[in-house]
């Protein structure tokens, strides 16, 4: 069907169906503008901006693309990012459901990191377009980036606590730099969250007197004080012993579901990733090389991700090892 509409062959019709008396020049209606002979009536074909019709034509219906956009907090399209002549992303896509644990894997120098960044505003693409909730981000003023920062939490890969500071000041600087929350009141949020990461009793302890993973649990109880829409976890369970490695993989069970937020995990603990992610993906010199379930990444016969999974080196890390260079390292973490 022609999405133009079609004049009609006279102007509008009478009660007996004539097309109503002729003008001097012998047109049977009014001329439009165009030369038309006389408006459509109300069961007309509709024209190119009206709503979809039964049969599909005239305008597109854009109501399943707004679906799979709400659906995606995050989306990164076509990012590409380089640091001097090292190319680090190349033309990167990728999408985050909402409420959901995204497990993002890879070799060092990826990408993985510089993605976070890229996410969060710390960085721009040099190509490319980041969007949270819908609307793009990248290219913001600081100022203007606030507000969307206020809804994302960052768990720093060495937890970049505050050594001056108590646990209570950690925890509540978010709340005095981006609230106006009473004194009374901040102090009952960090109560909050310091129970939900199971460390009430180390209110006034400083960082140095603190383990590892209590220090990553602080970091976290941190990052999720201002009530975030997405957590960041930059390896997480990093330099922690493997029980209280899954401490930490609890706790991003349990954020997920009991504050329904979406979680973007960097890392490279496969145990960690097979525990928490709902969907995982893979990348491979700047871009996705696989995402899917975590089954669908066990199930893979791509010899990269099969490789990575099962810790093999490749050809390519050999020559490097053997010209005296990092295997594997090629860009920005």
């Amino acid at each position: 069907m022609n999405d133009r509409a079609t004049p009609l062959p006279g102007g509008p019709k009478g009660p007996d169906g004539s097309t109503g008396p002729r003008d001097p020049d012998g047109s049977t209606g009014p001329k439009g503008p165009d030369g038309s002979t006389g408006p459509k009536g109300p069961d007309g074909p509709k024209g190119p901006d009206g709503p979809k019709g039964p049969d599909g034509s005239t305008a597109p219906n854009r109501s399943e693309s707004r679906s799979v956009e709400r659906q995606d907090l995050v989306r990164l399209e076509g990012v590409w990012k380089s640091f001097g002549p090292l190319t680090v992303l190349r033309g990167l896509d990728l999408a985050v459901p909402r409420e959901k644990v995204t497990v993002v894997l890879g070799a060092s120098g990826c990408g993985k990191s510089v993605m976070l960044k890229l996410i969060v505003g710390l960085i721009a693409p040099d190509r490319g377009a980041v969007y949270f909730d819908g609307s793009r981000v990248d290219g913001l003023s600081d100022a203007r980036l606030v507000p969307i920062r206020r809804q994302i939490g960052f768990l720093f890969q060495q937890s970049a606590l505050f050594d001056s500071m108590t646990v209570v000041e950690n925890v509540a600087f978010p709340l005095i730099e981006h609230t106006g929350l009473s004194a009374a009141a901040r102090a009952q949020r960090v109560r909050e969250v310091l129970e939900m990461v199971g460390l009430a009793d180390a209110e006034s302890k400083m960082p140095a007197e603190l383990s590892g993973g209590q220090r990553k649990r602080i970091a976290l109880a941190r990052a999720i004080v201002l009530q975030p829409r997405l957590i960041l976890y930059d390896e997480p369970t990093t330099g922690l012993d493997p029980i209280r490695s899954d401490v930490i993989n609890e706790l991003i069970l349990r954020l997920q579901r009991t504050l329904h937020v979406t979680g973007i995990v960097v890392t490279h603990d496969l145990a960690s990733a097979f525990k928490i992610a709902d969907r995982m993906v893979m990348l491979h010199e700047g871009k996705v090389r696989l995402e899917g379930t975590p089954e669908e990444l066990q199930a893979s016969r791509d010899p990269v991700v099969r490789a990575f999974l099962r810790g093999e080196s490749g050809l390519d890390d050999l020559e490097e090892i053997a010209a005296g260079a990092e295997p594997g390292v090629r860009g920005a973490s």
